[in-house]
């Protein structure tokens, strides 16, 4: 069996078979009971994934939107904000990565520090993202620079706290229960984020404007159905500050999972192995790229995230004009992030039943025939509230449980290089790179094509390409590029024999470096 595809560490298999003494039964034992996680520490961890799913589904669902009818920006500036944005991360996120994996250890840890030096700026810089400015000329670099400095900013929050998983403690099985507990918040992140910026500027919805077209249909009520007239007294000022008053909730939500984090959570020096020589940027890079399994996991993650962006970035626009359901469409969001937030405990224990490999497989398929569904029949508000429920249980799984199969890719590459350590950040540096990078193309792309389609801002209808433009962006692409990933994904070599084998032999080095510290310490008692 080939080096990096799971021969070698069961070359130190015997390791296993070493005969155990009662101290060192002991020891472990209270080793376990030492790196065990209170739930209240789970939750407070747990808590600390709300901020980005909330602020990360804001803006997907409804920044694309925001731009084009309420800041009115012409869809060819707006896709460059938008991609500009993300692709920003390709210097941030690996950065931020290189510079927390260097961060000396402080008496609040190494990773707490970051997420509570950068929350301040990082809520003033998405609340920015969300005003208008009182001029025409410089509107477009305002949105690009706060919309870039929020990505740099929430960077310094999330790769932390991402990496941060494996610093709360050494037990696989205590990370796996954090994680659990984590994933749960971030679904009711999104839920929050959805409710919070659908509904607040759901009631504030401004009327359309009725083009030539139907102008000329007024007399055919079959054809002027999309004409909002029944919202006299909104104005798109009244829209304005409805968008600023849902982003300053999200803000005040931002500031106080951040406390809860770095109040209620603890790192563990003793949990983290002495860490290698300081390696340069490159080779940090080099370094974790080439580990086999994690560059599988990251294309896997980098095709999937892109369809389910495109759909997500897209959805709001194809509700609205697609389907008619202009008033509608952030309560179809909401659905489908209530629905997502119910399935968590059965892919949970469908995780834990079948693995991890075969969860995400059946997971992200399940959302496939809903997305055929939803373009295939015909437009009913009914209709499409069952398909959304329904499309919800596959949309959790496709979101979160990619992130559950991080922290095993971790211990396989502390496995494969043993000498090699402290450079977790650096891992989820890249994965949340990815995320980013995918949904900055996504929105980018799917923003300039609707541009070329022909897309009227503020329309109460749109021309037939920009009604095929969405069908193709929220269906076919997305299954053709979530196909791909799961098709790589085939190759993923980290299976549960695996993953068991390298939990095993991590513990094994775990106990041996405490055999030796113990064995020190006695030696220098005697002496």
């Amino acid at each position: 069996m080939a080096k990096g595809e799971g021969g070698e560490q069961y070359s130190n298999a015997s390791l296993l078979n070493k005969p155990v003494s009662s101290d060192g039964i002991q020891l472990a034992r209270k080793h376990e009971r030492r790196n065990r996680l209170s739930v209240c520490s789970k939750i407070c961890y747990a808590i600390g994934g709300a901020p980005y799913q909330i602020t990360g589904c804001a803006l997907g669902f409804f920044l694309q939107i925001y731009l084009l009818d309420v800041a009115q920006l012409d869809p060819f500036y707006a896709s460059i904000i938008l991609f500009v944005g993300r692709a920003w991360d390709a210097v941030t996120d690996p950065t931020v990565g290189f510079l927390v994996s260097r961060t000396p250890w402080t008496r609040f840890g190494r990773m707490l520090p970051w997420i509570a030096l950068s929350t301040p700026l990082a809520v003033l810089a998405y609340f920015l993202v969300w005003y208008v400015p009182p001029f025409e000329d410089g509107k477009v670099i305002w949105y690009l620079f706060f919309y870039c400095l929020f990505q740099t900013l929430q960077t310094c929050f999330h790769v932390p706290y991402s990496a941060l998983t494996m610093f709360i403690s050494s037990e696989q099985k205590e990370r796996d229960s954090a994680t659990a507990y984590r994933m749960t918040v971030e679904v009711l992140g999104t839920v929050v984020g959805t409710a919070i910026q659908g509904q607040i500027v759901g009631m504030a919805n401004a009327p359309c404007l009725p083009g030539p077209a139907d102008l000329l249909a007024l007399g055919n009520t079959s054809a002027s159905h999309g004409i909002n007239d029944t919202e006299h007294g909104i104005s798109l000022d009244h829209t304005k500050v409805a968008y600023m008053i849902a982003s300053g909730v999200i803000c005040l939500i931002y500031i106080i999972c951040a406390i809860v984090v770095f109040c209620g959570v603890r790192e563990q020096k003793e949990s983290c192995r002495p860490r290698s020589e300081p390696m340069s940027f490159f080779q940090g890079i080099r370094l974790v790229m080439g580990h086999g399994p994690y560059a599988k996991l990251v294309m896997v993650f980098l095709f999937t995230s892109l369809g389910f962006m495109l759909l997500e970035g897209n959805f709001a626009l194809f509700c609205s004009y697609t389907l008619g359901f202009r008033n509608d469409f952030q309560n179809i969001l909401l659905v489908i992030m209530l629905s997502a937030t119910l399935a968590i405990p059965f892919w949970q224990w469908f995780l834990t039943r079948f693995g991890k490999k075969t969860a995400v497989y059946v997971g992200t398929l399940s959302v496939v025939p809903f997305m055929i569904l939803v373009v295939c029949v015909r437009s009913n508000l009914i209709v499409t509230y069952i398909v959304s429920f329904a499309a919800g249980v596959g949309v959790a799984a496709a979101f979160l449980l990619p992130w559950s199969m991080l922290p095993d890719v971790v211990d396989d590459f502390q496995v494969q290089n043993p000498d090699s350590t402290g450079h977790e950040a650096l891992f989820y540096s890249f994965y949340v790179f990815f995320t980013k990078f995918a949904s900055g193309v996504s929105l980018g792309i799917s923003t300039l094509s609707l541009d070329f389609a022909g897309y009227i801002t503020r329309g109460c209808s749109q021309p037939e390409a920009v009604d095929l433009t969405l069908k193709l962006l929220v269906s076919a692409a997305p299954i053709a590029l979530i196909l791909i990933g799961l098709g790589i994904l085939y190759s993923y070599p980290i299976d549960e024999e695996r993953r068991q084998g390298n939990r095993k032999l991590l513990q094994e080095q775990r106990d041996n470096e405490a055999d030796s510290e113990t064995d020190s310490t006695e030696l220098a008692n005697m002496v």
